[in-house]
């Protein structure tokens, strides 16, 4: 999971253009001012770009936080 996790840090710094940006599993959408509906569709495309895989519509709708994402990834991998 930590593999998993420094992944999704990467990605979250790129889609939010913040290098010094750490993100951990509870990071959510309030703790990141600029984490808005747009950003979540890139932040979600980079995922999948950058693991390989696509999340269904119920596991998007499930997603709370970051560690959320991560135990869906990990799921998927």
């Amino acid at each position: 999971m930590k593999n998993i996790l420094e992944r999704i840090n990467k990605v979250f710094q790129i889609v939010f253009g913040m290098e010094d940006l750490v993100v951990l599993e509870e990071t959510c959408a309030d703790d990141i001012e600029e984490w808005d509906s747009l950003q979540h569709i890139n932040l979600l495309s980079m995922l999948e770009k950058e693991f390989e895989i696509e999340f269904d519509i119920d596991e998007i709708v499930s997603m709370e936080n970051v560690g959320d994402m991560a135990k869906i990834i990990e799921g998927k991998l």
